[in-house]
This record gives structure tokens, C-alpha cells and sequence, in this order.
């Protein structure tokens, strides 16, 4: 069993910076791949970035891909999601996953077994 708390959302102008984290309960989370997912008013949930377990390979949706880093440290059982030029079409509730790492790809949300409650990124033009 894993428990997801994620912390750092907010408001910020578009141009503007957040960093996510999201802390994991559990001595398993270096068994764990992570992911982040986002979901916009009124639009079905969405891939963002995710993670292996090692934290040797990341991977990114194409609307983020160069602008946000996925990164975790094991020995804090924290991952941790930086945005970097956010735009407003970035504004959605954020939240991490917990996963199996042997699927050879993270994209889809019914792979992760674990979610945390999410935090709200609101991002102004």
C-alpha cells in the first residue's frame, strides 16, 4: 500500500515556474514507477510525465516535453515534477501515480495502482 500527498500547486502568471512534489508513504516506493497526470474542467484526465523506478528513464507528453522535468529522490520517497514556462492551457488539477515499472510504457492512467488526491495549478494570461 502507497499513500500520495502532492504539495506545490498555486497560482502563477504565464511565463512563470512551479515545482510539484508529491510524497509517498511506504518503505516499497523505490519499486514504484511514478507518474504525473492532469485534468483540465470539463476535459478527461491526461499523461504529463512519468518516471522508472530507478529514475533512469522519463518520459513526456509533447504539450510539456522540454518545459517540464520529472525527477524523484528514493531516499526521501518524494517525486517531483518542475514546470517551467507554463501557459494557461497548463491549468488543471495535478496529480501523481503510483505504478508496476515492467510496462513498457506509463502513458495510460489504469496502469498506476496508487493516486493522490491532486493539487490545483492555476495558470493566468
Amino acid at each position: 500500500q502507497v499513500q500520495l500527498v502532492e504539495s506545490g500547486g498555486g497560482l502563477v502568471q504565464a511565463g512563470g515556474s512551479l515545482r510539484l512534489s508529491c510524497a509517498a508513504s511506504g518503505r516499497t516506493f523505490s519499486m514504484y514507477a511514478m507518474g504525473w497526470f492532469r485534468q483540465a474542467p470539463g476535459k478527461q484526465r491526461e499523461f504529463v510525465a512519468a518516471i522508472r523506478r530507478s529514475g533512469g528513464s522519463s518520459y513526456y507528453a509533447d504539450s510539456v516535453k522540454g518545459r517540464f522535468t520529472v525527477s524523484r529522490d528514493n531516499a526521501k520517497n518524494t517525486v517531483y515534477l518542475q514546470m517551467n514556462s507554463l501557459k494557461p492551457e497548463d491549468t488543471a488539477v495535478y496529480s501523481c501515480a503510483a505504478g508496476p515499472d515492467y510496462y513498457s510504457d506509463l502513458i495510460v492512467d489504469y496502469k498506476y495502482d496508487y493516486w493522490g488526491q491532486g493539487t490545483q495549478v492555476t495558470v493566468s494570461s
